[in-house]
């Protein structure tokens, strides 16, 4: 069977004095995300002090994961983000459906979409 999942990888900086801010908000995505969506099978986050910019790895099972996230946790937080810092590009690895397409663009995202071409994976 196909792989179906998709990696999300993407940045916010953060406004300046706002990089404690942008941390806790996203420690509060990644508690809410490990309780309430089980597609979500990994969040990453990396902090680059010299920017303030937080970047994000996650991984989910496949595209409706991703569409069940925009449409709640990552929707309950946009707008407290967008106050206290600035989105970077949005990268979608994996199969991402078109309407999905168009709700990341109609967020505002500068959104990236590229499916699977090859690689591999060691278990």
């Amino acid at each position: 069977m196909e792989n179906q999942e998709v990696m999300v990888v993407y940045s916010w900086t953060a406004n300046e004095g706002k990089s404690e801010e942008l941390k806790a908000i996203y420690t509060e995505v990644t508690e809410q995300m490990n309780a309430n969506e089980p597609g979500a099978l990994k969040v990453q986050c990396y902090f680059d002090e010299t920017s303030s910019r937080l970047i994000l790895l996650d991984v989910f099972a496949d595209a409706g994961a991703v569409g069940f996230h925009l449409g709640t946790t990552a929707a309950g937080h946009f707008e407290n983000l967008l106050q206290i810092a600035t989105p970077g590009e949005f990268l979608f690895c994996g199969n991402v459906p078109d309407e999905m397409k168009q709700a990341a663009t109609g967020m505002g995202l500068n959104a990236t979409f590229a499916p699977a071409v090859f690689g591999f994976e060691r278990n």
